[in-house]
């Protein structure tokens, strides 16, 4: 049998135009049963993100997560090949929207801009290998860090160049790390986080402040409004204890005032006491006919 063909198509054509491109896979897993390495690198991933999203409370134009798959393509999520960053963010990006983890294509190509990689002995490896392949040539994350909470001196940090690729980062003079994208400054920090004493991973500000995690924050807030309400009550302890002094110094005014009253009315009291007393001398010397006038 014969096909008939118009002038504008062909058989080449036909076939194209029932082609269509597959769709990404939508039965994606988010978790896969794997825990992280302890509970200090479980506790270094949550200062990480709680402390950035307390740093931007007022921002909702971003997103940060931690041990959550991301999805970047089909052939990945159908081999199963999960890849989870211990801590990343992404910017400019709605914030508010629920994710349960980081899907490529449902979120216009955006892929994170920081990763962090909370490394073990089991990991690092990986981290500092494999991974930081993919994030320098699939992901093109601007900033990579690793960390290991157990060995503070074992940490690291990339940042990309469109032609060079990934250019170790040269550490400060307190040994932190500038994350470009985040505009902080990533260092160690010891101190008691959760009930366990280690040196964490923190995020400082431009003037090497520490970024609080939000009970951190609570706490300088609540320690400040303590000092602000002693200095309030100094501030009244001392208005109180002016006017106190003003009100003694008025009494001793008003009692120096009735001395000076007191002393005046006796010398009234003498200067009376001495024209009697020579008014009576006269009266006695004209009765015996004498003039008090006369010299």
């Amino acid at each position: 049998m014969s096909v008939e063909l118009t002038a504008n198509t062909s058989p080449e054509t036909a076939t194209q135009t029932d082609w269509e491109p597959p769709m990404p896979p939508t039965d994606l897993i988010f978790d896969d049963g794997e825990p992280l390495e302890s509970n200090r690198h479980r506790i270094a991933m949550n200062v990480l993100i709680r402390s950035l999203q307390q740093a931007w409370s007022d921002r909702h134009d971003f997103y940060t997560g931690g041990n959550m798959f991301i999805y970047y393509s089909s052939e990945q999520a159908r081999n199963r090949d999960f890849r989870g960053p211990d801590f990343f963010a992404v910017l400019d990006v709605d914030g508010t929207k629920e994710r349960q983890g980081w899907v490529v294509w449902q979120e216009g190509g955006r892929y994170p801009d920081v990763i962090v990689e909370l490394m073990s002995p089991s990991t690092a490896r990986i981290d500092k290998g494999k991974k930081k392949e993919l994030y320098q040539q699939t992901f093109r994350t601007p900033d990579y860090f690793v960390f290991d909470p157990f060995e503070a001196n074992a940490f690291q940090g990339w940042h990309l160049h469109s032609s060079e690729g990934y250019q170790l980062l040269e550490p400060n003079e307190r040994g932190w790390l500038w994350c470009e994208s985040l505009g902080f400054w990533l260092g160690t920090w010891s101190g008691t986080i959760d009930r366990e004493e280690a040196i964490w991973l923190r995020f400082y500000d431009t003037e090497g402040n520490l970024v609080l995690l939000p009970e951190e924050a609570e706490r300088q807030k609540a320690e400040a409004e303590r000092q602000k309400a002693e200095a309030e009550r100094q501030k009244a302890e001392q208005s109180q204890q002016l006017a106190e002094a003003e009100r003694q110094k008025a009494q001793q005014a008003q009692q120096l005032a009735e001395a000076e009253r007191q002393k005046a009315q006796q010398a009234q009291q003498l200067a009376e006491a001495e024209r009697q007393k020579a008014e009576r001398l006269a009266e006695r010397l004209r009765s015996l006919g004498l003039d008090p006038e006369e010299p």
